[in-house]
């Protein structure tokens, strides 16, 4: 099997998940969905192509936002050297938390050995899921799927030693989700509703003795895909399930062969064990700190897991900036002048 490179790949990954949050971050606040959201993506997509890798998107979002996007499906990334590997990308995770200046907002990068990362036709926009830690892992069953809301959280509360009413459930704050808001409310248990940050929520779910002991409903599909790279890489579980919102999306899944009945786990969306996951802070949240803009020197905190090690790094980075850099005028020629130093 084509391997990763060694332990230089990971570092890489973390240099554009801050270079992406440094450029997102000069957008905080600014109303700009779609502005915010292609600067982020190309300047991720300059960072990638530093990288001494031969890299492919694999799965991307262009369908769901409806915009054109440099990292789109099947883009090839990086310097053409090194290992050949699947890249799924996430340049803000909650870019309506980020134009609106709230918390939770993070730049997303994961990647694996070309051909081991699940790359559903785009048609297929949405999926639930279920994600749990590694104390969990073992006992999260393809029933929990179908099983009443209840019936999984007792399972999840028994193994963690826990009454259920101490547990807490990160839900997306989404209509959709009314059915399965009641179900766990009648449970007892705590529900932290989520405005956005999909992977976000998966990611902290994963690691254990956090604030969120399980991740349950529906997100994006590219987001699951991520979130199935930060689990495995992890140590915990995630079951998945193609969710179509539409009769539209239904009738195309249908036609693209995809079997909506059917259960993923971790291991089906991610078949390495050679894994890296990387996220950037771009606004504070219970998992990592805010971009700072402190004239000459920036600020990024991140997190660097690396499956085949189990290690998780959090860095803290400083980012020195030049004179000519800082005598700049206007946001969009300062976050291309961090992005530069961030990616270097």
């Amino acid at each position: 099997m084509i391997q990763l490179p060694s332990r230089n790949i990971g570092l890489e990954l973390v240099r554009v998940t801050e270079s992406t949050a440094l450029t997102a971050g000069r957008w905080i606040g600014s109303g700009d969905h779609k502005g915010t959201h292609l600067a982020a993506s190309a300047a991720m997509f300059a960072a990638l192509n530093e990288i001494p890798m031969s890299g492919t998107i694999v799965v991307a979002e262009e369908k769901r936002l409806g915009i054109e996007s440099p990292l789109a499906r099947g883009v090839i990334v990086g310097t053409g050297d090194g290992a050949a590997v699947d890249i799924v990308v996430d340049p803000i995770d909650g870019t309506r938390l980020v134009i609106n200046g709230f918390s939770g907002g993070l730049s997303l990068i994961g990647a694996a050995p070309r051909g081991t990362l699940w790359s559903p036709p785009s048609a297929a926009v949405y999926m639930n899921k279920i994600v749990v830690d590694r104390d969990v892992a073992p006992a999260l069953v393809a029933d929990c799927m179908d099983a009443p809301a209840a019936w999984t959280l007792a399972l999840v509360a028994r193994i963690k030693g826990k009454a259920i009413r101490d547990l807490a459930v990160s839900v997306l704050d989404r209509p959709r989700h009314k059915a399965l808001i009641a179900e766990i409310r009648a449970t007892g248990a705590r529900i932290l509703l989520r405005a956005e940050g999909d992977v976000k929520g998966a990611v902290v779910a994963a690691i254990p003795n956090t604030d969120i002991d399980i991740l349950m409903g529906i997100g994006s599909v590219s987001g699951g895909v991520l979130a199935a790279c930060a689990v495995k890489a992890l140590g915990g579980a995630m079951l998945g399930r193609l969710a179509p919102q539409s009769q539209e999306e239904f009738d195309a899944v249908q036609a693209a062969g995809l079997d909506v009945r059917r259960i993923l786990t971790h291991d089906d969306m991610v078949k390495a064990d050679n894994i890296f996951f990387a996220a950037t802070g771009i606004t504070d949240s219970s998992l990592l700190p805010a971009v700072k803009y402190l004239g000459r020197m920036q600020e990024t905190h991140s997190l660097l897991v690396r499956s085949a090690t189990r290690t998780r790094r959090f860095i803290h980075a400083e980012h020195f900036i030049g004179d000519d850099a800082v005598a700049r005028v206007g946001g969009s020629a300062a976050a291309d002048a961090a992005a530069g130093q961030a990616s270097g």
